[in-house]
C-alpha cells in the first residue's frame, strides 16, 4: 500500500542555519493553527535534511524531542506521523475543491481514425501496409547514429527539411527557399497559426470542407463566409462572387486537388477564377494542397500557388502519405509573413519534434519518398477501380457518386429519402462505419451523402463494406 504525501511546513530559523529546536517550534506552530491534523505524515529525515541543508542528525534530534512530549508518533517502515493527542487542537473542517474551470461545450466533431473491428468505409488514410514502415525504421537510426545530433530545436523547423521541401516545390516550378518554409504538427498546425494570426477575423471557406478546418476557425473565433460547393456541378464563381462581395473575408481557403470530403478538384478556370476574384475584393488564398502528388504518372494536377506565384500561403502535409504518427505537415509564406507566423507557433507548441523531422528530411534525400509514392500510387489506383466497379454493380438507381480519378477518397450522394442517422445505425449494427459528415457543412447540408475511403480497406473488404451498404440504402428507400 502506498504511503500518503507528507505535509510540508515552513522553518525560520533564529541564526543562519535552523536548528532542531526552530524545527520543534515550527512543528508546534503549525499544529496550533491546525495545518497539521492529527495523522498527518511529516518529511521525512532525508527530505527536510536536503531542504534545509542541515544534518540528519539535528533532523532526528528534533523528531525524537516531538515524540517525547506527544506530538508525533513513528510507524515502523512508514514514517513519522502527527499524534492523535488529547489536547489536540480540533481538525479544521476539510478543505472545498476549487471549482472546475468552465470550459465551452465540445464542438460536434467528426469521424477520426478507423474502427478496430468491422469495415471503416469513411475514412481518408492509406491502408498502413501500404506504408514504408521499415524504410522509415532505417532512416531513425541513421539519424540516431549521427555524431552530435542537435538536441535543440528550431521553431521553424528543421533546416534541412526545410531546404528538401523547397528544392522538391522549386522541382515543380513553384519558387520557394527554406526561409519560407515553415514545419507544422500535420496541416492541422497551419492552419492553426495561420488563423490566430490573421488581422482581418473573416475566412471564407467552402461547404463542405475539411470539417476540422470549418471546427478550427470557428473555435478561435473567426466570421466563417460559406462558399458552396456542388463536386457535381462545379463552381458557382458568380455565387462566390456575390457571397465574397457581402462577407468580405481576409482570407480564404481552399482545398485545390482531391477535396475532402468531395474528392473534387478545382478545373483549371475555377483556379483562375478564384484568383481574379481575391484580386477584386482584396482576400489573400490559403491553399490546402495536400492531395495534388496524389495523382498517379509524372504529371501534377495545377494549383493556386503556381498560378498565383509567391502570395498564394500554400499548405502540404507528409502525415497521410508516408505515416499518419509522424504528423508533418508544412505552410509555405511570404518571408515577411514567417516572423508572425513562426510566433504563433511558438506560442502553441514551442517547436515541433525534431527528431521526427530528421527522420523525414533522411527518407526524403534518400530518394525513398518518390519510389513509394509510385508505388502507394499503383495500389490506391487499383482500389479506385475496384470501387468504381463495385459502385456501378452494387448501387441502386438514384445513388451517384464522384469520380476524383485519383487520391484516397470520392463521394456518394444518396436519395434524400434514405434518413442518414438511420444508415449509420444500421451499418453499426453490421460493424460497418460511415461518416456523413455533417459537420463538413456551413449551415444545412446541401449534399446528402458521405465520403467513401477507398485507400484504406483491401479490396475484399472494401467489396464486402460497399455490398453491405448497398443492401442498407435500399432497405431504407421507400
Amino acid at each position: 500500500m502506498s504511503r500518503p504525501p507528507y505535509v510540508s511546513f515552513s522553518v525560520r530559523p533564529r541564526g543562519r542555519r535552523p536548528g532542531s529546536a526552530d524545527i520543534v517550534d515550527a512543528v508546534l506552530a503549525e499544529r496550533a493553527r491546525g495545518g497539521l491534523p492529527a495523522g498527518s505524515r511529516l518529511a521525512p529525515v532525508r527530505v527536510l535534511e536536503q531542504q534545509l541543508g542541515i544534518s540528519k542528525n539535528t533532523v532526528q534530534v528534533a523528531y525524537d524531542e516531538l515524540v517525547a512530549r506527544g506530538v508525533l508518533e513513528t510507524r515502523e517502515r512508514e514514517g513519522v506521523f502527527v499524534a492523535d493527542a488529547p489536547d489536540a487542537p480540533a481538525v479544521p473542517a476539510g478543505l472545498e475543491p476549487p471549482p472546475l474551470p468552465a470550459l465551452r461545450p465540445a464542438p460536434p466533431m467528426t469521424g477520426g481514425g478507423p474502427h478496430r473491428d468491422g469495415i471503416s468505409l469513411s475514412v481518408i488514410f492509406i491502408d498502413p501496409d501500404l506504408l514504408p514502415t521499415e524504410k522509415l525504421a532505417e532512416c531513425a537510426r541513421s539519424v540516431l547514429r549521427q555524431p552530435g545530433f542537435a538536441n535543440l530545436y528550431d521553431a521553424q523547423g528543421y533546416r534541412p527539411l526545410r531546404e528538401a521541401i523547397a528544392a522538391r516545390l522549386n522541382a515543380r516550378a513553384i519558387a520557394c527557399d527554406p526561409d519560407e518554409v515553415i514545419i507544422t504538427t500535420g496541416s492541422q498546425q497551419a492552419l492553426d497559426i495561420v488563423a490566430r494570426a490573421l488581422e482581418v477575423r473573416r475566412i471564407g471557406i467552402e461547404t463542405p470542407v475539411y470539417a476540422y478546418a470549418r471546427l478550427l476557425f470557428e473555435s478561435l473565433g473567426l466570421a466563417i463566409t460559406p462558399l458552396r460547393l456542388d463536386p457535381f456541378a462545379g463552381i458557382d464563381l458568380d455565387a462566390w462572387d456575390r457571397q465574397l462581395a457581402a462577407g468580405r473575408p481576409g482570407l480564404v481557403y481552399a482545398i485545390s486537388s482531391f477535396h475532402n470530403p468531395t474528392g473534387y478538384s478545382y478545373a483549371s478556370h475555377e483556379l483562375a477564377g478564384l484568383l481574379e476574384l481575391a484580386a477584386r475584393h482584396r482576400f489573400a488564398i490559403l491553399e490546402d494542397d495536400w492531395g495534388s502528388d496524389m495523382l498517379s504518372g509524372s504529371e501534377y494536377r495545377p494549383m493556386l500557388r503556381m498560378l498565383g506565384g509567391g502570395n498564394v500561403l500554400y499548405v502540404n502535409s507528409f502525415t497521410k502519405k508516408v505515416l499518419p504518427s509522424l504528423r508533418i505537415g508544412y505552410l509555405v509564406a511570404d518571408r515577411a509573413l514567417v516572423p508572425s507566423l513562426v510566433a504563433m507557433k511558438r506560442l502553441s507548441t514551442l517547436g515541433g519534434a525534431w527528431l521526427s523531422e530528421a527522420i523525414l528530411a533522411e527518407f526524403l534525400e534518400r530518394g525513398y519518398y518518390d519510389g513509394h509514392v509510385e508505388t502507394m500510387q499503383r495500389a490506391t489506383d487499383a482500389r479506385y477501380r475496384a470501387c468504381l466497379a463495385a459502385l456501378e454493380e452494387l448501387m441502386p438507381d438514384g445513388v451517384r457518386w464522384t469520380t476524383p480519378g485519383g487520391g484516397p477518397s470520392l463521394w456518394l450522394e444518396l436519395p434524400r429519402a434514405v434518413s442518414m442517422p438511420a444508415l449509420v445505425a444500421a451499418l453499426a449494427a453490421r460493424k460497418v462505419w460511415i461518416d456523413p459528415t455533417t459537420a463538413a457543412f456551413c449551415g444545412e447540408p446541401h449534399l446528402h451523402g458521405l465520403r467513401i475511403g477507398y485507400a484504406y480497406p483491401k479490396e475484399p473488404e472494401l467489396r464486402r463494406g460497399l455490398e453491405i451498404l448497398a443492401e442498407e440504402i435500399r432497405r431504407l428507400l421507400p
